[in-house]
């Protein structure tokens, strides 16, 4: 029973009301009876309630608290992500072409990836006469390769990974020539930018075959198959062009004629994304930074000194009285006042006058160790050592330095392995031999072993040059390894090398030279004698 003071209060505890964290409790309690219950009188709690579920035992990346409450990450699918592909890609060019760390990258990477070239061995032709002929049909096709006439096809292997590092991904298309052309091979790669490639999707397009797709420009069947690619005839770059491209502006290519070079970061991801994504808006702010205090500097400098008075006794009344120096004003041509400079001029100053040189500020003594940092973020997201990349090895040990280039390489042999040779140089071969049986110029039945070739990347050089080689030379001695992988490491084919090594000899001893001349015959009669 309620009890009441004489002034009419409610006395004792005040009933207890439901806390949001008590209705929630009891709004999940109803729910997990029965799903459909959804009282209307608990939508507040329900909410309340789901958001608990946050705070139990789950990892403190996926909580909704505090430290995470700005971090708003859509649940995007891969190709959803790409959304403004096209901005990234224009960005990325831009730091190529204006911005040394750009270059730096796509430079380092292009040489680190191709280097002089990833050429061919035919191992599977055993006969020498037949592996020379195929050698030379090679050859040939290296040196007429390019479609646009510019480079050869090592060329055009630096020209791939450039592109592809750049834009996130590069396409290369076969080119069949007629026989009376003039080429050994009837057959060409033209490299295609990713632009070429319009990112559109539709279920119907003039043209597309009936249970087809086109999804990012590349059309599907219904199994998911890559079966075309619809590029535009001209760079749209050169063009204004709209959302939905006009069906008269694009070309159907067969897939078996063109390979995507791209690297794929997530399942299902069908187009490539510019390796300067994570790290354009890092370079773009360094090189605001370095570009403001520069002209800072600039700015500060343009000053030499001031003049400064207690009071000035100039003549009001006399207009060629300079109020700053009071003598006798000094004009140029335009009829601004000067303060000429010569050297080894000593300035006398009037009475009251002072002369103070400008002191322009310093860039600070952290303006180095602040731009090493951003450069070191830089080079991480570009996946290179900052040493290679900026060419700064100041303060590191050369083991240190063989520990991170050694590192570097792995990463770049996956590279090679897994994105260049398969994707670009394989691709190229098997179309070289394609060309080669439409010319009569290999046979079918030996078609197979030719296309099978070993892919021979440019060798690494050697960090130290005179541990590295004795370390292999160990290594092949106690068999760990054999001498023609040490060689193939270089990217020398090993029965070159044997061949070389041969007439070598042959010629050593036809002119009795190296170990067969008459001074090392001597030491080894005398050896023997002993």
């Amino acid at each position: 029973m309620a009890r009441f003071s004489k002034n009419g209060k409610l006395l004792g505890r005040p009933p207890k009301v439901a806390t949001p964290v008590a209705r929630a409790v009891t709004a999940l309690q109803v729910v997990s009876t029965n799903p459909r219950i959804r009282p209307p009188e608990d939508k507040q709690a329900l909410a309340i309630g789901r958001a608990m579920l946050n705070f139990q035992a789950r990892y403190d990346a996926a909580g909704r608290g505090k430290r995470t409450a700005g971090w708003q990450a859509p649940s995007s699918g891969p190709n959803t992500a790409l959304a403004g592909l096209q901005t990234i890609r224009d960005r990325s060019r831009d730091s190529v072409r204006n911005d040394w760390t750009g270059e730096s990258l796509v430079q380092k990477w292009g040489t680190t990836l191709i280097g002089i070239g990833i050429t061919p061995r035919f191992r599977r032709i055993t006969d020498k006469a037949r592996k020379l002929q195929i050698t030379d049909l090679w050859s040939d096709f290296v040196a007429q390769a390019d479609a646009d006439g510019v480079l050869n096809m090592y060329g055009m292997q630096t020209l791939v990974v450039r592109a592809w590092l750049e834009s996130g991904e590069v396409f290369a298309r076969r080119r069949w020539r007629f026989l009376d052309e003039g080429y050994k091979v009837p057959t060409q790669i033209q490299l295609l930018e990713s632009d070429m490639l319009p990112i559109f999707e539709t279920d119907s397009y003039e043209g597309l075959p009936k249970n087809h797709v086109i999804r990012d420009g590349i059309e599907f069947n219904k199994r998911g198959r890559r079966i075309a690619y619809w590029f535009y005839k001209e760079h749209p770059g050169d063009s204004i062009v709209g959302a939905m491209p006009d069906p008269g502006a694009l070309v159907r290519v067969l897939a078996a004629d063109v390979t995507h070079v791209f690297e794929p970061h997530r399942p299902g991801q069908r187009r490539g994304v510019s390796i300067f994504a994570p790290i354009l808006m890092r370079q773009r702010s360094t090189g605001d930074y370095e570009d403001t205090t520069l002209e800072r500097q600039k700015l500060a400098n343009l000053w030499v000194g001031f003049i400064t008075r207690s009071l000035p006794p100039f003549d009001p009344n006399d207009v060629d009285s300079d109020s700053l120096s009071g003598l006798q004003r000094v004009l140029d041509g335009d009829g601004n006042g000067l303060v000429p400079l010569r050297p080894g001029l000593i300035q006398e100053l009037e009475d009251g006058q002072d002369f103070k040189f400008a002191n322009p500020p310093e860039p600070g003594t952290t303006y180095s160790d602040y731009i090493r940092t951003n450069h070191l973020g830089t080079s991480a997201g570009g996946g290179m050592p900052y040493e290679l990349f900026s060419g700064d090895i100041a303060g590191i040990s050369d083991r240190t330095l063989r520990v991170v280039i050694n590192e570097f390489r792995r990463f770049a042999s996956q590279r090679q392995w897994q994105i260049i040779i398969p994707q670009f140089c394989q691709r190229a071969v098997e179309w070289f031999v394609e060309g080669c049986v439409f010319a009569n110029l290999i046979g079918t039945d030996e078609a197979d072993a030719v296309r099978r070739v070993e892919h021979a990347p440019h060798g690494w050089a050697y960090i130290h040059p005179v541990q590295d080689p004795q370390g292999k030379k160990i290594e092949v001695d106690a068999g760990f390894r054999s001498r023609s992988s040490v060689v193939a490491d270089s990217g020398d084919d090993p029965d070159l090398v044997d061949e070389e090594r041969q007439s070598d000899d042959d010629r050593e001893q036809q002119m009795k030279i190296g170990p067969y001349s008459a001074a090392s015959e001597k030491a080894k009669q005398a050896v023997g004698a002993q």
